[in-house]
C-alpha cells in the first residue's frame, strides 16, 4: 500500500496535530513511498532498526521517536540511526503522548482492559492533556493483590514503595514515565499510584506523603499500545507485522 495512506490514517486515528506533546509526532523519516510490511517496536534505536530490517519490514511504527522539542545534529548515533533507516528503506512513524491517551488502542486503555479495574475518571494532567486513569474498588483491595494480578496479567517484574495503607480504595494509574503526576495523585488523595518506573527524587515525597507507588516498568507498561496499533493495521490494511520485544529493564 501507499505510505501516505497508512500514514493518514494513523495520523487520523491517533489525532496526532490535535496533542501537545515534546516528541515530534507522526511520520518522522519516509521511505521510498510504499508500505507492504510493518515493524513495531517501543523505542526508536538502532537495535531496533535492524531487526525490522531483518524481518523484511519496511515501516516501524514507535512510542519513543528520534525527534523530540529541540533541534538535534545528525551525528554520532543520530547519524547511524537516520542512516540504517535510509538505506534500509524503512519508513520511521512515533506516536507519543498521543498513544498514551488514546481511548482504544492507548497504553493506559489498555491497561484497563486487560486488569479490568473499574475506571471512575480521568487522571493526570500533562502538557494540556489527561493522559491517565482513575480506579475506584467498591470495596479495598490488598495491595498484595494489585500487584500480584500486574504481575501476571502484564507479564512483568513489578516494585513497590510501601509508603501508604495495606488496602486500596482508590488510585491513579499512568504508563510509563509518569512519576512527574505523583504530586497530582497525592493531591487527588490516593492510596496508590502506579506507573512505569522510579526516580530517587520522588522518594521521599512518596514516604512522607504516605502514598503507596506501583511500578510495572517504562517499557513494559508501554508495549501495550504499540501492539494494539499493529493489530489495528493488521486488521485494518491486511498487512503483516511484527513486534520487536527489545525489553530495557527499566
Amino acid at each position: 500500500m501507499k505510505l501516505k495512506t497508512l500514514i493518514d490514517d494513523l495520523n487520523g486515528l491517533l489525532k496526532i496535530q490535535d496533542i501537545v506533546d515534546d516528541s515530534l509526532n507522526g511520520l518522522q523519516v519516509e521511505n521510498r513511498g510504499e508500505v507492504q510490511k510493518v515493524a513495531l517496536a517501543v523505542d526508536a534505536s538502532a537495535a531496533a532498526f535492524e531487526k525490522a530490517h531483518e524481518s523484511g519490514a519496511d515501516f516501524l511504527f514507535v512510542h519513543h521517536g528520534l525527534f523530540w522539542d529541540r533541534p538535534v545534529s545528525v551525528k554520532g548515533s543520530m547519524y547511524h540511526r537516520i542512516r540504517l533507516l535510509i538505506e534500509s528503506n524503512i519508513a520511521l512513524y512515533a506516536a507519543h503522548l498521543p498513544l498514551d491517551i488514546h481511548p482504544e488502542f492507548g497504553n493506559n486503555a489498555q491497561i484497563e482492559r486487560i486488569l479490568g479495574w473499574p475506571i471512575t475518571n480521568d487522571f493526570g494532567e500533562y502538557h494540556g492533556s489527561i493522559i491517565g486513569k482513575e480506579v475506584r474498588f467498591s470495596s479495598p483491595v490488598p495491595l498484595t493483590q494489585i500487584v500480584n494480578d500486574m504481575k501476571r496479567k502484564l507479564n512483568c517484574e513489578v516494585r513497590a514503595w510501601e509508603f501508604g495503607k495495606k488496602r486500596v480504595c482508590r488510585m491513579g494509574y499512568v504508563s510509563g514515565g509518569g512519576l512527574s503526576l505523583l504530586d497530582q495523585a497525592i493531591e487527588a488523595g490516593y492510596d496508590a499510584f502506579i506507573t512505569g518506573e522510579p526516580k530517587h527524587s520522588s522518594y521521599w515525597m512518596a514516604k512522607e506523603a504516605g502514598i503507596n507507588v506501583i511500578f510495572g516498568g517504562h517499557y513494559a507498561t508501554e508495549t501495550l499500545g504499540v501492539k494494539a496499533v499493529g493489530e489495528h493495521i493488521q486488521e485494518k490494511w491486511g498487512l503483516e507485522t511484527v513486534f520487536i520485544d527489545l525489553p530495557t529493564g527499566l
